[in-house]
């Protein structure tokens, strides 16, 4: 099945379907990146609908067991004891109605993207980049691993893939998976000190190439991370696909991080790293501030699909903005720059020693 133009998957289980008021992913993301890019007109014709991934294609990373206590705490029939085993029921991974359906929907959409991308092409899945997801148990608001299953379904296809991670957080359940195995390359990006608490600098198992950045990381940062580090190490690898996790909570706006990017800097990761593969599958990922993560996913479908992005958006499109809310939580209302445009300002800075020392140290490994 080839593609011959970008193509995006989405779904309706994203349109109110929240992990509960008190959770950070109660606010609208996926729905909001549908909603942006329909209201600018770049839908059409190149839309489709996410699959729900069926149990046995789950079984590629997960355990059938945790499969059935995702579907039985979906239904309402989950015990204690299962509950307490794969670590659903918490703060972190509630139970909510959609437990089950809505990760298989992202796990469907990634399939459906390995797929497509048999013959080339570019595909993006916003609902997908849950990569904390392990085995047997939920963690890090993630409930499966997509990207696993996604690496997973392209390596069956004989293919060398490279994953690229630029979330605030470290992706240790897609490392679990691929470390040591030398057909797949693993680059991560992520803030330091951070939750997971892991990814600490260095190349692990000789293929998973961790680093960690330092508070109030910016766009000056990022561009040389980009060409120094991410760049070489893509170019040397040659791969055949690659996989670009586009976590945006590594924007300023965030609530769960302490960076300092613009989705400018996504913007050229993606502008960068999409010629140095024939295959490249775009996802979503982290985001707890809905304007920030709708209008970053979005500026990143124009740029994969050829769009053209207004200085200022139409009305439509601003009304999708304006529409949005944190879901309670007392924050303040977005900069009005969040409700009328894509694009951010540059987020420039210096480029500090201590990074520049990080870098170095992952061109000697």
């Amino acid at each position: 099945m080839a593609v011959t133009a970008a193509v995006f998957i989405g779904s309706e289980i994203y349109r109110g379907s929240s992990y509960g008021g008190a959770h950070p992913l109660r606010v609208p993301r996926v729905s909001t990146v549908m909603d942006l890019a329909r209201a600018l007109g770049w839908l059409e014709g190149c839309y489709r609908t996410s699959p729900r991934a069926k149990p046995a294609a789950l079984l590629a990373f997960h355990t059938a067991e945790y499969i059935a206590a995702l579907q039985a705490a979906e239904a309402g029939e989950i015990d204690a004891a299962a509950m307490a085993r794969h670590h659903l029921g918490t703060l972190s991974n509630p139970i909510f109605p959609q437990i089950y359906r809505r990760p298989a929907t992202g796990a469907g959409g990634v399939l459906l993207a390995s797929k497509l991308l048999a013959g080339g092409g570019a595909v993006h899945v916003p609902g997908g980049g849950t990569h904390h997801g392990l085995p047997d148990r939920a963690n890090g608001f993630c409930y499966l691993n997509d990207p696993v299953l996604a690496i997973v379904a392209l390596r069956r296809m004989g293919l060398r893939v490279a994953y690229v991670d630029l979330d605030a957080h470290h992706c240790d359940g897609v490392e679990f998976a691929f470390a040591g195995v030398p057909e797949v390359l693993l680059i991560s990006v992520h803030e330091d000190a951070r939750w997971p608490f892991t990814g600490a600098l260095g190349v692990a198992a000789g293929n998973c190439v961790n680093l960690p950045v330092p508070a109030q990381y910016n766009d000056s940062e990022a561009r040389m991370v980009l060409q120094e580090m991410i760049l070489p190490r893509l170019q040397w690898f040659a791969p055949q696909v690659i996989v670009l996790q586009a976590g945006a909570d590594a924007l300023l706006e965030d609530p769960l991080s302490r960076l300092a990017l613009s989705n400018n800097a996504y913007v050229e990761a993606l502008r960068a790293i999409k010629g140095l593969a024939p295959r490249l599958m775009l996802l979503g990922g982290g985001g707890y501030n809905p304007w920030s993560v709708g209008r970053c996913w979005t500026l990143l479908w124009a740029e994969l699909s050829g769009q053209e992005v207004p200085d200022r958006l139409p009305e439509a499109a601003q009304a999708v903005l304006r529409a949005l809310n944190w879901g309670g939580g007392g924050r303040p209302l977005p900069a009005p720059a969040l409700l009328t445009t894509l694009r951010d300002a540059p987020r420039e800075g210096p480029i500090r020693d201590e990074l520049r020392a990080r870098v170095a140290v992952l061109a000697r490994a």
